[in-house]
Order: C-alpha cells, then structure tokens, then sequence
C-alpha cells in the first residue's frame, strides 16, 4: 500500500493528500479483523463472548481436535466455520489473527504453526515453558514478520493501568513492599489439564505468574529471589511461596491451589496503601489508603469479563502493521518467563 500511496501524493497538493492520508486512516480504522481460536476450553469461551463485544472484528473460525466439541462452540459464540485439526485453522485464508488457547506446553508448537502461515497470533499466559521456548516464538515471529503478544490481559485493563500510573508517579511516594496472592482450592483430578504437570499444570505457571506480573510490573527485575513450594502426589507444585528483593523494597508472593485466598495485590508505599481488591488479575476495584487513615474505592465499571481491552489493542497493532506491542513487549514476556524460571530452578520443579 506505501507505494500507492506515494505516487498519489506526487500527483496532489498538500490539502488532497491530508485529505487522502484521513480516508486511509478511515479504512484501516474500520477494518474488520477476522479471528481464529486454538482451543476450545473455559478461557478460550470467554475470550470469544469479549471478542463478540468488539468492534469491527469477528469470531470467523474455531479449531478443537473434537470436530463436534468445536461445532458446539462454534454454534455457541456465533463462529462461521468449525475446523478438527488447528492445521486447517491456520491454513483459511481469511483469518487474520488467531488466538492460542491450549494448554501451556502446546503455546509454542501452536503459536509457530500459525506465525507459520503469516497469521497474527495472540497466545495465552504463560507465553510459553520457559526462556528457550519463549524465545524461539519470537524469533518465529521476527522471521515471518508478523505479529505476537502474549495475551497477559492484566496488563491492559483499566484498574492494572492506573496502579501503574500511581506506583510510577509516586502518589504515596516509593513502594516499600508488595504483597500479591491468588489461591483457589479446585478438586484434585490427575486428569485435568490443571493438575498435569507434562501440560505446564500447577498453581506456579497456572495463577502464580499473575502476583509475580504484578511484582515485575510495578518493581522490576528482582535482584534476587527466594522460593518454596509443596506438591501434589503426581509431582505437581500445590503452593509456591516467593519473596522477590529489591535494593530499597521486596515483593511477598504467593499462589495455591490448597485454599480461597483474598487474591489481592497491596503496595505498601511511604505514604500510604494501595490496594488492587480481589480478584486483582482481573476487572476489578482499587482503594487508597492514605497514612492518616484516608481512603477511597475507585470502581472502573467493567461490564466485560475483561478480555476486550487486550483484544481492542491487538486489534489496533494488526490494523496498523505492528509485530510487536509497546504495552506488552517481547523484552517483558522474556522477563516474565525468566523470573518463573528462577522460581523453578529455586523450587526444583521439573515439568519433564
């Protein structure tokens, strides 16, 4: 299209071209981004009612090794087509990004099957196993120069973001501490994916990655980290406990699979508290706690399961012929799966 483009302004004044560069904007502004989902389980069903909210984009296809379990969730989230093979998914021509939803050990061989075919790809939290894996996605990404984000959703919704703005600007002065949970207490089933350590199971990379987000988001790189953990029969990580140091603030953190926690996210400022409620990771409410015992709730008025914002920025990447996110870039991703590996290695957790 630059071409075109060019050639159109040499033979214009400056007020036609402004005029020209306005429709271009128009059209690729109102461009409808066709979808694809890898996967169809919890996740991906909720990600596909948020796409549905969208606009100028559509749910065109989904892909299941169960043909039937496809269908059903096609016929479901108003999917045009049903496909038994995530080869066939990724071979339609008319998709133009896809979104992984399959269980973590797959995120890698699934995101390079599509970034393969030149489809703009969105992968699920974790983006991958650990560092070498994520690394090989994006170098998949880089060679076929399309676009890839890890679908980290927290980072782009409206409460997360203004912690960040806070926590950056120091509206309660320098963080001091951060303490970060999610615990839940699910039936122990060896067959779900949940629970299978080969599939990446366990409450590290299933929900621990979301307070260690947290920590990296708001405190960076911790210069140093200390882990401990307790185990399923079958080898899986039930609770992993975490302190991540810092040279002025630690981050304490923790994730089970044993018991309902609070699920929060509290910064413990010089001057104040601030307080992601529960459940943090998702659409959610923020108190502030001044040192005088001031405080006040914001509540963002979410109506969506959260998914939209992330979709609603891919969107804008794929539109604009983006490869990679300035929100969630590939440096953070890397950042991430470095510091779960750190954890690993401290807790001697083997997914092999």
């Amino acid at each position: 299209m630059a071409q075109p483009i060019w050639l159109y302004f040499g033979y214009c004044n400056s007020s036609c071209a402004s005029a020209y560069v306005f429709q271009i904007v128009l059209i690729l502004s109102a461009k409808t981004i066709n979808w694809g989902i890898i996967g169809a389980g919890r996740i991906a069903a909720k990600f596909a009612e948020d796409l549905n909210s969208v606009s100028n984009c559509q749910l065109l296809a989904i892909a299941s090794r169960d043909l039937e379990k496809a269908k059903q969730f096609a016929l479901t989230h108003k999917a045009q087509k049903a496909y038994g093979s995530y080869e066939a998914l990724v071979d339609d021509s008319g998709i133009d990004a896809i979104y992984i939803a399959t269980p973590h050990s797959f995120h890698k061989p699934h995101s390079l099957l599509a970034l393969a075919q030149h489809k703009a790809v969105l992968c699920e939290k974790p983006f991958a196993m650990n560092l070498e894996e994520v690394d090989a996605m994006i170098e998949g990404s880089k060679a076929n120069n399309t676009l890839l984000m890890e679908a980290m959703w927290t980072m782009f919704l409206p409460h997360f973001q203004y912690v960040l703005n806070l926590v950056k600007n120091g509206h309660f002065g320098k963080v001091l501490k951060l303490e970060a949970d999610f615990g839940f207490n699910p039936e122990y089933d060896e067959t779900s994916r949940v629970f299978k350590k080969s599939l990446g199971g366990g409450s590290l990379l299933d929900i621990g990655i979301y307070p260690v987000f947290a920590a990296l988001s708001t405190l960076g790189v911790p210069k140093s980290i200390t882990a401990e953990a307790t185990y399923f029969p079958n080898g899986t990580d039930a609770t992993c406990t975490m302190e991540f140091n810092y040279d002025d603030a630690q981050a304490i953190l923790k994730s089970t699979f044993l018991e309902e926690t609070k699920t929060e996210a509290i910064f413990h400022c010089e001057r104040g508290l601030i307080k992601m409620n529960g459940r943090f990771h998702q659409p959610t409410t923020v108190t502030l706690i001044s040192g005088n015992g001031d405080y006040k709730t914001k509540d963002f008025n979410c109506t969506r399961f959260g998914y939209n914002y992330e979709i609603e920025h891919f969107n804008t990447l794929l539109r604009q012929g983006k490869t990679e996110s300035p929100i969630m870039p590939f440096e953070t991703s890397r950042q991430l799966i470095h510091i779960l590996d750190k954890v690993r290695a401290k807790i001697g957790l083997d997914y092999t």
